[in-house]
């Protein structure tokens, strides 16, 4: 017990004396000793890659993960050594919403059906996302968080470590010039007042006592100095340790830049099968048109026959069919057009199409917007808007 009290008590003397020191110094009563031009330069330059990693991390950890109540669950399960629980992706789960309505809404409506379609490339999406954020996890932020939470403390530790050594070399500097100034004082010749036998052995006496307590402060400066050039050897060889950060890095950099890469090629990959799979109904934007007309069964007034009346062959009301060899470009008002998938023609009123072709487009009064007049050379038919992309 009293062995800690006294280390107790001499610890809190050195801080005091630490305390001072820095004190005297930021109101310059106080010689400060400095640093090597090279240290310096790395201690800057390890403060400068720490700021920045870390603005790089956080950003980084926003950008995969957008919520940040999340990224506190998953900050509490690294620090309890706990798997992180699997999330499901926003994506993933917009699929599963998609694809629960459309078996509510009827999986064999034109809605149900693109539902379903669209939902499970939604889950792809979303798996392809998880892949992402999960490699990007390993390949990036983990070497990052393990500079910040490693080597960058055990560097601060080092630099707080020689910053402690430092005050304790200058306070030794400042005490041995206190000492020389007290001998040069003490060793001076006495004024006519100490020319008593008295006093001339009080001040050999008192000249002797300093001399002592110089070389003892030679020797405390001799041991502070060793220390600190020690510390310092120690601090330079960790922070030139940065050099080798930077280039591991710059290869967890590649890594998160191949790994976005590949995960915004697989999106568009999923995104184009989804344009090709949707482009398959192009008459699906009609069926509301063609479904909310009065029903075609026949009707007293239209196909049924009445007895005594002759039937009537159709109603008067109905629109006669539109006879496409019979249709006319207009004067004005033609259009060139790019074709953007392949279609075949449902019918002989409809025209088939190539991918990347041109063609000639019009409209004729009636029609369906959805639809146009496509011609190429002799050929001529009904051709949906959805394929197309109108240039002039």
């Amino acid at each position: 017990m009293d062995f800690n009290v006294k280390k107790l008590a001499s610890d809190a003397g050195v801080f005091f004396t630490r305390a001072v020191q820095f004190t005297e110094e930021k109101l310059g009563q106080a010689e400060k000793t400095e640093l090597d031009a090279h240290l310096e330069n790395l201690i800057a330059r390890g403060d400068c890659t720490k700021n920045w990693t870390e603005k790089i991390f956080r950003q980084t950890e926003v950008l995969l993960q957008p919520n940040p109540s999340a990224r506190i669950e998953e900050f509490f399960y690294e620090k309890l050594d706990r798997k992180i629980p699997t999330r499901t992706t926003n994506g993933e789960l917009l699929g599963q919403y998609m694809q629960d309505a459309a078996k509510d809404f009827g999986p064999g409506t034109p809605y149900g059906s693109t539902l379903i379609t669209v939902g499970e490339y939604q889950k792809k999406l979303g798996g392809a996302e998880r892949e992402f954020l999960q490699a990007s996890a390993v390949s990036f932020l983990t070497p990052l968080r393990n500079f910040l939470e490693g080597d960058w403390r055990t560097i601060s530790k080092e630099r707080r470590l020689l910053e402690n050594r430092r005050l304790d070399l200058d306070v030794c500097k400042a005490r041995l010039k206190k000492a020389k100034l007290a001998e040069a004082k003490a060793a001076a010749a006495p004024d006519f007042q100490e020319t008593r036998p008295r006093n001339y052995i009080l001040s050999a006496s008192a000249s002797a006592l300093w001399s002592e307590e110089v070389d003892k402060a030679e020797q405390e400066l001799r041991v502070a100095q060793t220390e600190f050039d020690r510390q310092a050897e120690v601090t330079r060889l960790l922070l030139e340790g940065i050099s080798s950060t930077h280039v591991n890095h710059l290869r967890c950099l590649h890594e998160f830049v191949e790994a976005q890469a590949a995960y915004y090629a697989q999106c568009h990959k999923h995104m184009q099968e989804l344009q090709k799979e949707l482009s398959r109904f192009p008459n699906a934007f009609a069926v509301n048109a063609s479904t909310s007309g009065i029903s075609a069964g026949p009707s007293p007034l239209s196909g049924g026959s009445i007895p005594g009346h002759p039937a009537a062959s159709s109603s008067p009301l109905e629109p006669a069919p539109l006879k496409i060899e019979e249709v006319k470009p207009p004067a004005t008002g033609t259009r060139k057009a790019k074709v953007l998938y392949d279609y075949d023609a449902a019918d002989t009123s409809e025209l088939s199409l190539l991918a990347d072709e041109l063609i000639t487009v019009y409209t004729v009064p009636g029609m369906d917007p959805d639809w146009l007049i496509g011609e190429r050379g002799n050929q001529k038919g009904k051709v949906p808007v959805t394929y197309l992309e109108l240039l002039s």
